[in-house]
């Protein structure tokens, strides 16, 4: 058996290079190099639709990623992102289309809900009033997973679509049901603009699970120990095991039922509704040192992120916690054995991950965490990020835990295999 295959973000993105980031250039500012389709130009270092400009698509296909772009509207304008595209025929209706709109313009005041900008045309609506001004850029990032669509527009999620459940509601329509194509700019023929567009591919890579067995069935907390106090909070939804970060529990962690010694355990995980978490200053740390980084001064470098947090705890233990966040550092750190001077530096440094692997918030994430005895390796999004790092004096035998830690967040696809 086999696993098949914001916002507020930018602040923390910006800080990151693209190569770290794993984003690619999709224009480099010069030319189309990379593009198919006519009427469009490029001037002082953006693209632009011309009055005969129409369809303006990717060479390659994509079908999960996060695509980030800036656009500027001309009063009136009119154009939209085409994603799952498959080359021919209106985009918005053989594939999906992402309007791009000036919501303020007089001739647009009678459309439909779902024609304003950041709608998926005649299928889903929009919030409004987060658009600049006309004649500004504005940032966007739209975010593609399987049946997952995320629209984020300045900072703010506007539209946020369940694929399937819209194929369920507009059944005639054929685009709903693709999940893969090419990016396209759908032209009107309005002097749209179009500059820094870059995307990452975020296809998780997949997994051998063969003698592995299933940690959430997709409609019951089995298996799991049920608090009266999470009841609303974990909550089953299909495929994905949702927590909304506001259990009652004393005990806020949900814990296995079952107690287990050597494993491997597989599961995909994702950052949600964090539209208002806070902005905190975190430590840029130094994976051969376990330390922060110091500046000239020998102050310690830190960098401003939105501060989300969960984790794995592992053999019924809060220090041994394969943390999930968003700091400089990537997921996979165990804070609770790198923080701890007790320990050697060897150790510590060991429990640092080699690199930042996460994904951008809102794309999903697949971890692999195998603890053999006190050894322990992490496997995030492909990357080894924590090799055969020793946890001294890390129990024996005990259950495992999803980590409150204030942050929304889903689970899907937890699998484990006892060693």
């Amino acid at each position: 058996m086999k696993l098949i295959k914001t916002l507020i973000v930018a602040g923390l993105c910006s800080q990151l290079s693209l190569a770290e980031e794993g984003f690619i250039e999709l224009f480099n500012g010069k030319d189309l190099t990379g593009w198919q389709g006519e009427g469009y130009e490029v001037k002082d270092g953006a693209i632009y639709c011309t009055p005969k400009g129409k369809n303006l698509m990717t060479a390659k296909e994509y079908s999960n990623y996060v695509l980030d772009f800036e656009f500027k509207l001309p009063p009136g304008g009119n154009n939209g992102l085409g994603i799952h595209y498959p080359g021919k025929g209106d985009a918005a209706y053989v594939g999906l289309e992402l309007q791009i709109l000036d919501d303020t313009a007089k001739k647009y005041a009678k459309l439909k809900d779902s024609q304003y900008h950041g709608g998926i045309y005649q299928l889903q609506a929009a919030k409004r009033g987060h658009l600049k001004p006309v004649g500004e850029w504005n940032k966007q990032r739209v975010i593609v997973n399987g049946n997952h669509v995320t629209i984020e527009l300045n900072g703010v999620v506007i539209n946020d679509a369940n694929l399937d459940e819209l194929a369920e509601k507009f059944p005639k329509h054929k685009g709903v049901k693709r999940r893969s194509g090419f990016v396209t700019f759908c032209g009107h023929g309005d002097p749209v603009g179009f500059r820094n567009i870059k995307i990452k591919d975020t296809t998780l890579p997949e997994v051998d699970l063969t003698g592995f067995s299933a940690m959430y069935d997709g409609k019951s907390l089995a298996g799991w120990k049920q608090d009266p106090g999470h009841e609303g909070h974990w909550q089953p939804r299909g495929e994905v095991l949702y927590y909304d970060s506001q259990s009652k529990a004393k005990d806020k962690n949900l814990w296995t039922e079952k107690s287990y010694k050597d494993f491997t355990m597989v599961f995909d995980w994702r950052w949600a509704d964090y539209a208002n978490a806070r902005r905190l200053d975190r430590p840029v740390l130094d994976p051969a040192t376990g330390e922060a980084k110091k500046d000239a001064n020998g102050k310690a470098i830190t960098k401003n992120v939105i501060e989300l947090d969960s984790g794995i705890y592992m053999r019924g233990n809060n220090r041994s916690q394969v943390n999930l966040w968003n700091w400089p550092c990537g997921s996979g750190e165990v804070y609770g054995y790198r923080t701890n001077r007790n320990f050697s530096q060897e150790i510590r440094a060991a429990l640092t991950p080699k690199v930042p692997a996460d994904n951008p918030i809102g794309a999903w994430n697949r971890m692999a965490i195998t603890l053999k005895g006190d050894r322990l390796t992490v496997v995030l999004n492909g990357k080894t990020v924590i090799e055969n790092a020793q946890l001294p004096g890390v129990p024996a035998e005990g259950p495992i835990a999803l980590q409150h830690h204030g942050s929304a967040l889903e689970f899907k696809k937890l699998y484990i295999k006892e060693l």
